[in-house]
């Protein structure tokens, strides 16, 4: 019998029900809003600056979590926003940056179909994984 790896992040069925009932549970917060694709959000703080073009570019400072708390990346912590081209990132990230004007925090709850999916991402993201994102939006071209 072949043993699973642990560092997956759990296994699809179990993700699956933890993804969904933090969910469920995040939406009856007062502050969490939620787009029709799924995508919950809240605003941390609400800039007055341009919106990112969906052919274009963004500069931000991203925390990167999983629903236990584990950070997959830290941007704040090391002080090196990160450059990419929205094209490039997943469609709940995508989704909530257009919503963003520069200067503004939010903090995203993408949903598993949103996100790595089914197949999750290498070892650190398992199947049907909520991930979390706090972003700041520095910039946009």
């Amino acid at each position: 019998m072949k043993k699973k790896n642990k560092k997956q992040g759990g296994s699809s069925g179990q993700n699956r029900k933890t993804s969904e009932d933090f969910l469920e549970k995040n939406l009856k917060k007062p502050e969490i809003n939620v787009t029709e694709s799924g995508l919950q959000y809240e605003i941390i703080k609400e800039g007055d600056g341009a919106l990112p073009d969906p052919d274009g570019y963004v500069k931000v400072h991203q925390r990167a979590m999983l629903v236990g708390g584990k950070t997959l990346d830290d941007t704040y912590k090391n002080n090196e926003p990160m450059e990419f081209r929205l094209k490039e990132t997943i469609e709940g990230y995508q989704e909530g940056l257009l919503m963003m004007k520069t200067g503004s925090r939010y903090k995203f709850y993408i949903p598993p179909e949103l996100a790595w999916g089914k197949r999750g991402s290498g070892g650190r993201i398992g199947p049907n994984a909520v991930v979390i994102f706090d972003v700041s939006l520095l910039e946009c071209w």
